[in-house]
């Protein structure tokens, strides 16, 4: 289910890097509900846009949006709560598997979300995990074990955007499509992946291609 309303929105966003151009003039939307992917060879600027639109980096020019709220100082910390982000390497923190996905639930933001936890076994079952591995040490965790938890961290925060940078890059081909259908099937959350095998993500309704600053 998708509307008209442009819930994350860079226009012509420039960012430079001591003197050097990572990004230039960069532009995209999408609607709520929608899917894109983010695609580019290593280096084009891809966790840049990312890191542009969690509000971590601030563009030379041009502006972020999201739910039609531009992205300031002001704006960031409540805007920012609207957004889930899971990284290709989580740093998941100290403690077992149960604790690391308790942790967000101790932030007075996130309290009322608490009963969310029951739903932990189920999503780790829908990505392939065993719920034993709630009692696992994050630490002796696989690259592809921890992928996955941090996606289940950011989905029991029941947030409506997603931002996912390279988060099957360590996962077997089961697990990749299980990632995928869950997202394909979630028609009321809008996501951007970014992912070097865009094929993965065949559902979305946009592939945006970086190249870099000309």
């Amino acid at each position: 289910m998708t509307d008209e309303t442009n819930v994350l929105e860079a226009r012509d966003v420039t960012v430079r890097f001591n003197g050097q151009m990572v990004l230039r003039g960069f532009s995209m939307s999408l609607k709520a509900g929608r899917k894109a992917v983010l695609t580019g060879p290593s280096g084009c600027g891809k966790s840049t846009v990312l890191r542009c639109l969690l509000g971590f980096v601030t563009p030379e020019s041009g502006t972020v949006l999201i739910d039609d709220t531009p992205l300031t100082a002001e704006t960031v910390w409540n805007l920012r709560r609207r957004v889930a982000y899971v990284g290709q390497e989580p740093d998941l923190g100290g403690g077992v598997v149960r604790e690391v996905l308790e942790r967000p639930f101790h932030y007075r933001a996130n309290a009322s979300l608490r009963s969310n936890l029951q739903r932990a076994p189920e999503f780790l079952e829908t990505f392939g995990l065993a719920p034993s591995l709630l009692d696992k040490e994050a630490g002796d965790l696989s690259g592809g074990e921890k992928q996955r938890v941090a996606l289940v961290s950011a989905l029991l925060l029941d947030r409506r955007i997603f931002l996912l940078d390279e988060i099957t890059s360590a996962l077997d081909p089961a697990s990749k499509g299980a990632v995928a259908e869950y997202f394909r099937r979630r028609e009321n959350v809008t996501v951007l992946f970014v992912a070097h095998d865009a094929e993965r993500f065949s559902f979305a309704d946009q592939v945006l291609s970086l190249r870099g600053p000309a």
